[in-house]
């Protein structure tokens, strides 16, 4: 029994949600977001809530699925998701080159990373990436790429690393 799918979806103002047979669609201030209906949900609009159920007692796990994403694109669109990068290094730099973002991570080239649709990538310091949007999956998916490229070390902790992220360094061998 999902405990999720019993909780409402509450609406702040300003964002309005459509629910049709196929599609739920949401719009706010900062956008809008559509979710494909899922196969066994039911969901209904009553009084600014989404109230979710299954068609049967098996469908309510997708039903509390169902409510998680609706409840992320309703945050999106009303206050946005946003993670931030922290480059550290000796000459691991960022820059913004226009829409796309060109790192510097110690290789014989420079990387560039071409931001997705729906993606602001921000850089208020050389050592410091701000990506912001609408859409959790995407923001987080964009951090992770950009990580990707140099993840940190275990020994000396250089790479790019999420703000407040720790990690644990290896001792170096000993002769």
């Amino acid at each position: 029994m999902s405990r999720v799918a019993k909780k409402p979806v509450v609406l702040p103002k300003g964002v309005d949600v459509q629910v049709s047979a196929e599609a739920i669609t949401v719009k706010g201030p900062k956008g809008s977001l559509k979710l494909a209906t899922p196969p066994g949900v039911i969901a209904k609009l009553e009084g600014g809530q989404v109230l979710l159920s299954g068609k049967t007692a098996g469908d309510i796990k997708m039903a509390g699925t169902a409510r998680a994403l609706i409840n992320n694109m309703v945050v999106g669109v009303s206050d946005g998701y946003q993670r931030k990068l922290e480059l550290v290094g000796v000459g691991y730099r960022a820059a913004l080159a226009g829409k796309d973002l060109n790192l510097t991570l110690g290789f014989s080239h420079p990387v560039l990373f071409k931001a997705p649709e729906g993606i602001t990538l921000e850089v208020p310091t050389q050592t410091e990436i701000l990506i912001k949007g609408t859409d959790k999956q995407v923001v987080g998916e964009a951090a992770a790429k950009i990580r990707a490229f140099r993840p940190p070390e275990p020994y000396k902790g250089k790479g790019v690393r999420y703000a407040g992220e720790k990690i644990t360094l290896k001792e170096a061998k000993k002769a």
